[in-house]
């Protein structure tokens, strides 16, 4: 069976650790989207320090497996290059186990530097990214002309050739627009992209190819996406989104692989909502009960260590995510984080100028104006963390989490309860 495992709202949801756990009945993992500017978290075990990966798939942790970043990945090879060389000093060995597509693109330094002055000229109307050069790299995938992918790294003298051409360009780009008068140094660049190939190289090869053969074989294919479908950069709430398609319907182009390769498409949220950098949030609480659930559940950014924004559930954001997504099941993450809060929310509908929304606006201005419609919970004050089966929870978290079912009309399968691969329960009614 081929599943693909998607986030359900702005990205943080737990995914990670999702991919890692299902990775044990799986034959590969695949990354298909984002870039270094996703962060997924796996802790294997509580007496264990966590890994964080920002383009290895979460499944690398799993002897026997073979990972592959397809097409659709923005590749940051000095990022990369470092997540290896830390799964290395921690034992772990990556080489015959990763696959990279040679048609996935490169993120250079100028794409970095881009990424910092585009945010820093647009003053209050940034978009709040990571500034790690995506939405640039992909910005000179369409160009096409500005480009470098994986596969330009096999002959270096071309290579060299297209930086020396795309480097003068983009030198006179930054001092016209953004008055930024020293330029980038071509060898410099040049040397560093010399130490991605010797490391880089041996592992490329046509990961379209590779996916069509191992489907052919029956083999079991996990799909990693990145971010999360509300940052997707079609369907999610733009312009505060990723450069990528980071809901289900991505997947397709950014491996080659057509839909009806998947069988089962899993999506993954918080028990309740949390959102990086700027753009809309309903459900937003930005007083104590927001603080509180951001110091329970520790939600500061793994790529950027920014504080999230925090809020209730919102069963209009992931009912939107689910539809476009075709979810197949759901997985509840964060379930713990609510412990010691006398009453839990999840939004049900949205109002707008009195009218009640059929479906999630499009429209920035929109959603900033939208009136939340709430179905209030009693809380829980026990700690939830070591209990053994859904059957154990306190009532009130039982009956918060099968509304969650009911209102999204989509099963949830398990709920996680902390950090560790271990602490997911089966939901059983």
């Amino acid at each position: 069976m081929n599943i693909c495992v998607v986030g359900l709202q702005w990205g943080d949801e737990g995914k990670g650790k999702v991919i890692d756990r299902m990775s044990e009945s799986a034959d590969m993992v695949i990354r298909y989207s984002g870039g270094a500017n996703a962060g997924h978290t796996v802790v294997r075990s509580n007496s264990e320090t966590a890994f964080k990966l920002h383009l290895l798939p979460s499944g690398i942790l799993r002897e026997g497996l073979l990972c592959v970043i397809t097409n659709g990945v923005a590749l940051d090879g000095e990022v990369l290059l470092g997540e290896i060389a830390g799964l290395e000093e921690r034992g772990m060995k990556v080489g015959d186990n990763l696959r990279i597509s040679g048609r996935a693109h490169l993120v250079m330094d100028y794409h970095k530097k881009q990424d910092r002055l585009s945010e820093e000229a647009m003053g209050k109307a940034k978009i709040g990214t990571t500034v790690r050069g995506i939405g640039p790299c992909y910005s000179d995938k369409v160009a096409r002309n500005t480009a470098l992918r994986v596969a330009d790294l096999l002959d270096l003298e071309i290579m060299r050739e297209k930086l020396k051409r795309i480097l003068e360009y983009k030198n006179k780009l930054f001092a016209a627009i953004y008055h930024d008068l020293e330029p980038m140094d071509l060898e410099e660049i040049f040397e560093k992209c010399r130490g991605w190939s010797d490391r880089i190289a041996p592992l490329i090869t046509d990961t379209t190819f590779l996916l069509h053969q191992a489907w052919g074989q029956g083999k079991r294919m996990l799909f990693e996406g990145a971010q999360g479908t509300l940052l997707d950069l079609d369907h999610g709430t733009f312009p505060y989104v990723t450069s990528s398609n980071s809901s289900a319907v991505g997947l397709p182009a950014a491996t080659g692989l057509p839909a009806k390769a998947i069988d089962r498409y899993v999506g993954v949220a918080k028990a309740y909502t949390t959102r990086v950098g700027g753009g809309p949030f309903p459900t937003e609480q930005d007083n104590e009960v927001g603080d509180y659930i951001r110091e329970k559940g520790h939600e500061y950014g793994t790529t950027t260590g920014r504080p999230r924004r925090c809020g209730w559930f919102d069963a209009v954001t992931v009912g939107y995510s689910v539809r476009i997504g075709g979810i197949d099941e759901i997985i509840v993450q964060h379930l713990d984080t609510l412990s010691g809060l006398k009453e839990l929310k999840v939004c049900t509908a949205y109002r707008y100028k009195g009218e009640k929304l059929e479906f999630f606006p499009a429209e920035e201005v929109i959603l900033k104006e939208v009136q939340c419609e709430y179905q209030t919970f009693e809380g829980f004050d026990q700690d939830i963390s070591g209990v053994g089966s859904f059957e154990q929870l306190p009532e009130q978290a039982k009956k918060y989490i099968l509304f969650l079912e009911e209102i999204l009309q989509v099963p949830i399968r398990m709920v996680g309860i902390g950090p560790s691969r271990d602490q997911m329960l089966s939901v059983t009614h």
